[in-house]
């Protein structure tokens, strides 16, 4: 073969030859040796460097396959793109046959990768696909940005190009991933951001030999927390949901098999004061998470009465049948700050009924952003859509929201428990609010639909945001985690609530409680 490595190898053993007869030669009186052996090392060099060009010009040629497969255009002509390239050629039942290179570093535009042409950049995207004839754009740079990938989908789109990527930078280091593993894009892709690298370890000690109870554990956060919790080793995990189904596939995830005779799945209803009385009763657990909650915003706005029956009445009931619990965590919403749909309002309301707290236990709220990949979302949504063919339809073109991705959410639920106080919601940073529009171009990158505007429902935002008027980002315990204080608020007042009116009437008592006065919990 001939690498650089060894061309500059050889040159070095060449000129220590050439060096040793030449120096011979002046010892012996023989005056033109020195020339001799200069011009003859140059010749050697020149006839074996040609040769093992040769050797594996002839090698890449029998291992190259033959040109089948979609015909792909490899952007990135870095490491990782000749990487691709000599993994797609060599492979014989390859899906893709690369014929262009495209990268935005000019000096690279006269260069020739196993004879692959770098045709231009990103501009030249819709030219090199019609020339070529192209049906896919791979971007094989492992440490592309979900804003390189945001910019590169509208073109790959106009274009009739399906988009596919890499493996990332973390992927391949720890060794989950090759580089010719070529993928769609994906949840990890669509955040915008590096994940979280929070480790929840050093915040969950509190968990060790406890009995920790989870409402909604069928549910996308639930039960991903159920799973999570398992590693701080628990006396026992409780799980509890009124959906049979749900707790079924639960079991079978975490145990392999679903028999549901286990103490440890509970099917009750948070509505159900009774029946959650005789749960802690019987069951007698030291921590609470309680993820159980009505979420979809346009479906409250027309139910307003069930938000109150289940946010707000339902996480009274949990509270209140929660004796002798030690640390109780509510799972909010970022629609909670400064909220306008019943969604918000009553998340808002639950977040202070739990700074409102009880004697003995430590409440505090969690406050999510959008959940990628939770049951419902917003990715659900749009990869359904694709998958018929289109439209994906979006709200508004600005709008904007706060991604976070399950696993994120579920280490933030479980730090709170160890480092929240009384009467704080807590946040986790979620980067830059990313545009709806760029998450449903890049879901479609894969599979390119047309996009549909639909305009902002009731109680939508055009621009989520974090933390509502007069609350303060303030981190003092993890870089990554707000702390906020919640004024709280009697449940008695929540009770006046009435689910009998009509629509309207029932949404502004919602938003009326939100904003009702500042109530200082009795402490005992």
């Amino acid at each position: 073969m001939a690498t650089f490595d060894e061309l500059v190898l050889l040159a070095i053993t060449v000129a220590a030859v050439a060096g040793v007869v030449a120096l011979s030669g002046l010892s012996l009186g023989l005056v033109r040796t020195s020339q001799i052996a200069m011009v003859g090392a140059a010749v050697a060099l020149l006839f074996m460097a040609g040769a093992r060009a040769a050797w594996r010009w002839r090698t890449e040629r029998l291992l190259t396959r033959n040109g089948t497969g979609e015909r792909t255009i490899i952007f990135g002509a870095g490491e990782g793109g000749l990487q691709v390239i000599r993994t797609l050629l060599r492979r014989e039942q390859s899906a893709y046959y690369p014929v262009a290179l495209l990268d935005d570093d000019k000096s690279k535009r006269f260069l020739r990768v196993m004879g692959i042409p770098v045709m231009g950049g990103r501009d030249a995207i819709a030219k090199v696909a019609q020339r070529m004839q192209a049906k896919i754009l791979l971007v094989a740079i492992p440490s592309a940005s979900a804003q390189l990938l945001q910019e590169l989908s509208e073109p790959c789109r106009d274009a009739g190009l399906v988009m596919k990527v890499v493996p990332s930078v973390y992927e391949l280091i720890g060794g989950q991933a090759k580089v010719g593993d070529i993928r769609d894009i994906r949840i990890a892709d669509v955040l915008g951001r590096p994940p979280s690298a929070m480790d929840p370890g050093p915040m969950a000690t509190y968990l060790k030999g406890k009995k920790v109870l989870v409402t909604g554990a069928g549910g996308s956060i639930g039960s991903e927390l159920c799973r999570v919790l398992a590693v701080y080793e628990p006396g026992q995990i409780l799980m509890l949901d009124r959906d049979e189904s749900a707790l079924h596939a639960l079991q079978l995830t975490l145990d392999g098999q679903a028999r549901l005779d286990s103490s440890s799945i509970i099917l009750a209803d948070i509505r159900d004061n009774d029946a959650l009385v005789k749960v802690f009763d019987t069951h007698r657990p030291d921590i609470v998470f309680h993820a159980a909650a009505l979420k979809h915003l346009p479906l409250l706005e027309r139910y307003p009465d069930e938000a109150i029956k289940t946010n707000v009445w339902g996480t009274l009931a949990v509270l209140a049948a929660s004796s002798g619990v030690n640390r109780f965590v509510n799972i909010s919403t970022d629609k909670a700050a400064d909220p306008i749909s019943v969604l918000g309002s009553s998340k808002r309301i639950a977040e202070r009924i739990v700074a409102h707290g009880r004697p003995g236990t430590t409440c505090v709220s969690v406050r999510f952003g959008n959940v990628l990949g939770s049951r419902g979302s917003v990715l659900h949504t749009f990869a359904a859509q694709v998958k018929a063919g289109g439209p994906m339809t979006v709200t508004h073109p600005d709008a904007t929201r706060y991604f976070m991705t399950v696993t994120e959410a579920v280490h933030l639920v479980i730090a709170a428990g160890g480092i929240g106080e009384d009467g704080e919601v807590l946040v986790l940073d979620m980067g830059r609010p990313m545009r709806i529009l760029d998450v449903a171009k890049l879901v479609s990158a894969s599979s390119p639909v047309s996009i549909k505007f639909t305009g902002l429902r009731p109680g939508e935002k055009l621009h989520e945001q974090l933390f509502g008027t007069g609350e303060v980002d303030v981190r003092p315990v993890h870089p990554l985690i707000s702390h906020v204080p919640v004024p709280p608020l009697d449940p008695v007042e929540a009770y006046v609530l009435s689910t009998t009116a009509d629509q309207k009437s029932i949404t502004k008592g919602l938003a009326q409680l939100e904003h009702a006065p500042l109530i200082e919990p009795a402490k005992i």
